[in-house]
Parts: structure tokens; C-alpha cells; sequence
């Protein structure tokens, strides 16, 4: 028996028939790291984070580490299993799994394996913002639903809450449900339309495709009704953050106009808060002119700064990845906070070529934060849509974040957007060039 192996975690899955996790007692758990099937990384295994789901996947066989040989060899008779871990962690690989050839497409969630060590379930994660703010444990959806009853019948006329009270309620969305219960970060989705068509999109597939997360906003909110749901959370959060662009809607810069009026109205009416844009970059004229109107910062969303692979899965219609560069290069030179929103998949992110675009693309733009985002995709989907050289490696996902960190001075990484305008405040007017602390 090979040393290392017998001190894997055990191979969890679940036997033909059943719905329960079992751990096998001979095999021990096996990653996908996009290009082979090999052991876990002693730095990459860690209990499964309070909060995450384990789930089934139809169609696929559960492969484990013979502790004999030494190799991957697929249990008969069983279903893999995946985890999906709370926000605010990263999934470092995927399950190792043997698909049937009428297997059908995974859902849009990012799969990780699971196994289990010492009792405890565990998988390949790093935890990559320490927020709590989507923390299960603090969330109770009686007082959710009390609190956004009564906000809906104080603004009986006003759309927005109303929608976001469906979010909170039906889809489970913590942004929505923090604005009831007065924290942390306010959602303000507005867009119905989207000019990309993403592989992975949350909130519109096509017929007969893998089935969307959740619906769009069904109507354009107006300025008034937008600035109104962002001024009654900046007036009762300490250091609140108002955002545009969420999962029930589109492209908010389709509807920009509405933003911009918006944002004029609500630093009309205070400085507080910061005015957040979450997008895909593609109008930097807009963008420009949402920082003159008072936009704080900004997030950019992008699965690779390659732009073979970019396109591959973006599919924009009507703008380039410079385009989205040169967005973010409008709000740093308004003196704003820019983030990247980075969607993160074991074996395409941590490709070499794929991290020296992105140390290109962060130099460039003078990029603050990256957000350490996983990409939502079956597997096999995601890595049959985008290019890749035959005999490329990844180097893992943890030793990427560090050739990052190494080539950008002062870079940081997390996963929620920060309030920032205070320090906003101060690079505009011109007496702080520190970087986000």
C-alpha cells in the first residue's frame, strides 16, 4: 500500500438505488484538475464549509484512487457525488467522474469532490473572503419575510422592493434578503436584456438547454423607484453598498440611462455609500459616465482575459474584451475602485498562458480587488467550450493566486464587493494613493 494514499480522505459516493452518501472503505478520493484524474494536494483538502450542499450526479460514475496500484478506477454500481461549497470559498477541482454516454448536462453549479477524513466530510477549497455577510447561520427567513412584508406595504408603488421580495423569499438570494434585514449590501437588478449570451448565464438559457437558476426582472424599474430602494439602505447601514447588475436580470448598461439618472438622484440627495456597478464592460462610454455621475466602483465579469476563450464563452454581441479593459480603465481614472470578477474553473484559470493574460490585464487597468469567483458549468461543458492547448498543464489554483499576487504589487483577493467610498472620496479629491487596504 502506498503511504500517501492511505492517508487520502475516503471516496464518498453514492451506491446505484439509493440517495445517501456512503464513504468507501477501500477507495480513497480522487480530483479532476481539468487535465488528469490524480490525488489531492495536502494543501487543498478541507472540511466542507458550514452551508454547502452535497450533491448527486446523474449519469456518472463515482472514480476513486485504488490504494494498491496507485491508479483511478471507476466504481460500478454507483453515482458520483460533488459538493458545492458556501460563498466566500473557492473551489481549487472538480469530482473525478466517469460519464454515461446519456448522461445529462449538470445543472449550473460549481461541482467539487467530496470525501471524508477523520468523520468529516471534506473538499478541495480555499477561503478566499472572510465575510460573513451570506453566512447561512445568519439568516431567519420569518424575520426575512416579516421585515419584507412591511417594506412592501410602506412603498406600496414601488416595483423594485416587491421584486426583491420574491428574490428573498423564492429564489433564497442573500443580497436581496440583507436588504430586509439592513446590512451588508443592497441589490438593485434593473436590466431585462443582456448583449452577451454566456455559456453559463444564471438567468437565461435557451429552450431545451440546461436550465437557467432563476428568471429576470420582468420590468425596467424607473430612476425614482431605483434611487428609493438605494437611499432607504443607505440611510440604516453603517457602511452600506448599493449594486447594480445582479443574477435576475440582464446587462444593467443596456439600460444605463436609467443608472446614470439614478445615481445623479441619489448623490443628489447624499454622499454616503458606495455606488457599485457589477458588468460585463461592455460600454465604457456609459461607464465614464456613470463614474461623472458618482458610481463609486466597478466589478468587471470575465472567465479569462485570453480572448479566444473569452469569446468562446462570453459570446458577446457588439463589443470586445478590450472594450470591458477599457471600462475599467474609466473608473480608475475617475479615481475609482475597479474589481474583477473573475470566473474561476480548475484547469483553464490556472493554465500559464491564461494567468499571464490575466497579470497583463490587471497591470493594465490598475485592477484593486479580484474577486475569486466559481464558474457555475458542468464540467464537460465548460472545457468543450473554451480552447485550450492540447499539452498544456494547470499549475492549481492556489500557486495561480500566488504568481498573481507576486506580479501585481498590492493586488488583494476576496469575493463580496467592499465598501469603498471612503477611500473613493479621497482619491478623487486628491489626497490618497493608498491602495485598498
Amino acid at each position: 500500500m502506498t503511504p500517501d494514499l492511505a492517508d487520502l480522505p475516503a471516496l464518498v459516493h453514492v451506491p446505484e438505488g439509493r440517495k445517501d452518501l456512503h464513504d468507501h472503505p477501500f477507495y480513497r478520493m480522487a480530483v479532476f484538475d481539468g487535465a488528469s484524474v490524480r490525488a489531492p494536494r495536502p494543501d487543498e483538502v478541507q472540511p466542507l464549509p458550514p452551508g454547502s450542499d452535497v450533491f448527486v450526479l446523474p449519469g456518472r460514475r463515482a472514480v476513486g484512487l485504488n490504494p494498491e496500484t496507485g491508479g483511478p478506477e471507476v466504481l460500478g454500481g454507483s453515482q458520483a457525488a460533488a459538493g458545492f461549497a458556501a460563498p466566500g470559498y473557492l473551489r481549487l477541482t472538480h469530482p473525478a467522474m466517469a460519464r454515461d454516454e446519456d448522461a445529462p448536462p449538470l445543472p449550473l453549479f460549481a461541482y467539487a469532490p467530496v470525501g471524508v477524513l477523520r468523520g468529516r466530510l471534506v473538499t478541495t477549497t480555499v477561503r478566499v473572503d472572510r465575510s460573513r455577510r451570506q453566512d447561512p447561520r445568519r439568516f431567519d427567513l420569518r424575520e426575512i419575510g416579516r421585515r419584507s412584508r412591511a417594506l412592501v406595504r410602506s412603498y406600496p408603488r414601488n416595483r423594485l422592493i416587491a421584486h426583491l421580495r420574491h428574490c428573498a423569499m423564492v429564489y433564497g438570494c442573500r443580497a436581496a434578503q440583507n436588504f430586509f434585514l439592513g446590512r451588508e449590501e443592497c441589490p438593485l437588478p434593473t436590466s431585462q436584456t443582456c448583449n452577451a449570451t454566456c455559456a453559463g448565464c444564471l438567468s437565461h438559457q435557451p429552450p431545451g438547454g440546461v436550465p437557467a437558476s432563476h428568471e429576470r426582472i420582468a420590468f425596467t424599474p424607473t430612476p425614482d423607484e431605483v434611487a428609493e430602494v438605494a437611499l432607504i439602505h443607505i440611510g440604516r447601514v453603517a457602511r452600506p453598498v448599493v449594486s447594480f447588475g445582479q443574477g435576475c436580470e440582464g446587462e444593467p448598461l443596456a439600460v444605463a440611462e436609467v443608472l446614470i439618472e439614478a445615481v445623479r438622484e441619489v448623490r443628489r440627495r447624499t454622499d454616503r455609500g458606495t455606488i457599485h456597478l457589477n458588468t460585463n464592460g461592455s460600454r465604457p462610454d456609459a461607464v465614464a459616465a456613470l463614474c461623472e455621475a458618482g458610481l463609486d466602483s466597478i466589478r468587471l465579469s470575465v472567465n479569462s482575459f485570453w480572448p479566444a476563450r473569452y469569446d468562446a464563452y462570453v459570446r458577446p454581441r457588439g463589443f470586445t474584451l478590450d472594450d470591458v479593459l477599457a471600462s475599467g480603465r474609466a473608473v480608475r481614472e475617475s479615481g475609482g475602485f475597479v474589481s474583477v470578477n473573475l470566473l474561476v474553473f480548475p484547469g483553464v484559470t490556472d493554465l500559464p498562458d491564461d494567468i499571464e493574460a490575466t497579470i497583463s490585464a490587471l497591470r493594465d487597468v490598475g485592477v484593486d480587488l479580484v474577486q475569486m469567483r466559481n464558474l457555475n458549468m458542468d464540467p464537460d461543458l465548460y472545457l468543450g467550450t473554451v480552447p485550450r492547448p492540447d499539452t498544456a498543464r494547470p499549475v492549481g489554483l492556489i500557486e495561480t493566486m500566488r504568481r498573481l499576487r507576486g506580479a501585481v504589487p498590492g493586488l488583494r483577493f476576496g469575493y463580496f464587493n467592499p465598501p469603498v467610498r471612503t477611500l473613493v472620496t479621497r482619491r478623487r479629491a486628491g489626497l490618497s494613493r493608498t491602495p485598498f487596504p
